[in-house]
């Protein structure tokens, strides 16, 4: 069993333009270097877990 890490599955742009921020209801930018979903009106930064964004409030990390 090797140790690499699985290059991140990318976002589907058009799943992007319908995507909102669970707290706010504002736009996401999706963020490739850390590889989330960025609120920036709410300052949160939601997972994305093999392709699939993780829109929990209490699974966002603070910004």
């Amino acid at each position: 069993m090797s140790n690499t890490k699985s290059a991140p599955v990318p976002i589907d742009p058009k799943m992007l333009g319908v995507l909102v921020c669970p707290k706010t209801r504002g736009p996401l930018v999706h963020d490739s270097d850390t590889h989330e979903l960025i609120s920036k009106k709410a300052r949160l930064a939601y997972p994305i877990r093999d392709g699939v964004p993780i829109l929990l409030i209490e699974r966002a990390r603070a910004l």
